[in-house]
Parts: C-alpha cells; structure tokens; sequence
C-alpha cells in the first residue's frame, strides 16, 4: 500500500490552508438590521432590471423600425446588463434571505472573473456607443453606409473580447494570491479589490496591474465618449432650428446619463485598488454600479425615446388585436 510522502501532505496542508473551501462574506453581517430592507431593495431591483431590460431586447429584436445600429448596441448593453446583474445578485439573495452568509470558493472565484468580464465589456461597449452617436449626428447621410452589420458585430465582439481578455488577466493573477487561511471577506460579493486586500502575501504587482490596466480601460473609452461628443456638440450647435438640436440632444443625452452612473463609481473604485477608500463607501459604490445602474439603463433609454415607446406601443396593439381575434 503506498503512501504519500511527507513532501506531499505538506504542500496538501498548505494549500488546504492558504485556499479555503468557502468564504465569508462580512458586509453581510456587519449591518444584520439591513438584511430585510436590503434583500427587499436587491429583489424589487432585479425584477425591475430584468423586465426593462427583457423589454427593450424584445422590441428591438420584433420591431422592424428598431433595426438600426444604434438599437443594435443597446440590444448589446440590455443583454449585459442582465447578465452583469445576474452574476451577484441572486447570490446576494440567497445570502440575505438566510443564515448561511458564505459563498464557496469556486462560486466565489466565478464570480469574480464573470463580474470583471462584463463590467470591462461594459465600459468598451459605452465608449463604441458614443461613437455610434458621433456617426449618426455627424455623418448622418452615411451612417447606415458606415455602421453596417458586419462593423457593428466586430465592434460588438471586440468589446466582449477586450473584456474577457482582462478578466483573465487581473482574475488570474489575484486568484494565485495565498490566502493563509483568510476566510472573511469584507464585501457583498466577491471581486477584485476585495480579494486581493485579503491576500497574506505582497500583492504589490496586483495593485500596480489593477492600476494600469483600470486606468487604459476606464479613460481610453472616456476619452473615446469626450472626443466624440465634443463633435457632435459641434454639429449640434450647427443645426438651425430648434426642434434639431432638441431631436440630436435628446438622442445622446440617454447615453450620457448612462456614461455618468456606470463611470463615477467605476473611477472612484479601481483607480484605487490597495483600498484607501473608506470600505463602506466602495461597497456602497460597487452595489450602485452593479445593481442599480442596470435597472436605471432601460428607463433611461425608454422613457425620453419615442421610437421605443411607439414600438412599445405598436407591439401591445398588436397582442391586444391577436387576443381579441
């Protein structure tokens, strides 16, 4: 009968103790008073974020008016943001609608590769967004000729590419950090920073690659979105009536709100990797852009648009006449 050698168990203790089967998750159980009022605004959330999000992917896709670039991406930004959403929060109700406040290693370490794919794709997908918005106020007569559909998927596709390409990167680079048996997490949810400030070991090159990375991918599309709509303001200011400009501000300032709500915290966040933040701000903040911007991005985009809410509405008379038939 063979035994392990000594060597083995060793390492087997060592890694059975730097990686643990599962965390737990302290901002859930610093505030035990917020577990109702939080779980009650997470699922109202969710809900809101999967019906308006479904809604505008729905008449997107069924409208024939719709079928333009421009809802092309937010078709795209509509399908991330549920996915984006999906990734935490139903682990943050299952944690809060109970006892148990952990989540398992492997679930934890998903999570946070998925998180930082989506959240990365996201912030690319906003920056082709603006730049869509520049073509289509600036270049109007050639903007079908210019934003056709295989340059909308390519861009489409580059963007989640770039993201998941990060993802690998930062995420596998915190994941080999040793733990020394650390089994608290101080966050709602498991991601980045939270992780690497866990990390017993010098986590000197996270912090800087985190930096680096964070800062090409957060200001290169905001420079992109800057850029573009210093143009457009240009042309904007161009236009000779009225009723011109207000149609052309109307069409980008959706966008710009979205801009704001996604990048404020994101810059607030991840230009600052090694946690000299106050940590309930950054929670706090990573909640906003996790959760309550993608329930905000569907109202925001429906709710001054009039192509939508016209294909909204031809939609419903459609299922009402259907019914009555």
């Amino acid at each position: 009968m063979n035994k392990a050698g000594p060597s083995f168990q060793i390492s087997m203790k060592q890694m059975n103790t730097s990686f643990p089967e599962d965390f737990l998750l302290l901002a859930l159980i610093k505030y035990p008073w917020l577990d109702l009022p939080l779980f009650l605004i997470l699922l109202t959330s969710y809900m809101f974020t999967l019906l308006g999000n479904f809604a505008i992917i729905l008449v997107s896709q069924l409208d024939s008016q719709l079928h333009s670039p421009m809802y092309f991406f937010l078709t795209s930004l509509s399908f991330l943001d549920l996915c984006f959403t999906t990734t935490t929060v139903p682990q943050m109700l299952f944690n809060l609608g109970g006892p148990n406040k952990k989540i398992t290693y492997l679930g934890c370490m998903a999570q946070a590769y998925i998180f930082h794919w989506l959240g990365c794709t996201e912030c690319v997908l906003l920056g082709i967004m603006a730049l869509d918005r520049y073509v289509a106020v600036c270049k109007p007569l050639r903007y079908s000729v210019i934003m056709d559909q295989k340059l909308c998927l390519q861009l489409s596709s580059t963007a989640w590419l770039i993201g998941l390409a990060n993802s690998l990167l930062q995420s596998t680079l915190t994941v080999q950090l040793p733990l020394c048996g650390n089994q608290v997490l101080d966050h709602f949810f498991c991601e980045l920073p939270g992780l690497i400030k866990m990390a017993c070991g010098d986590t000197t090159v996270n912090e800087i690659t985190l930096a680096v990375v964070a800062t090409f991918l957060i200001m290169g599309p905001l420079s992109m979105i800057l850029v573009s709509y210093s143009y457009i303001a240009r042309t904007v200011f161009r236009i000779p009536s009225a009723a011109g400009r207000l149609k052309a501000f109307n069409t980008c300032s959706s966008h710009l709100l979205v801009v704001s709500l996604f990048y404020g915290p994101g810059i607030y966040i991840y230009m600052q990797p090694s946690g000299d933040g106050p940590r309930d701000v950054i929670k706090v903040l990573t909640l906003f852009y996790c959760v309550i911007t993608p329930m905000a991005n569907p109202f925001i985009y429906t709710l001054r648009n009039k192509e939508v809410i016209g294909a909204m509405q031809r939609l419903l008379r459609k299922a009402i006449s259907s019914k009555r038939m």
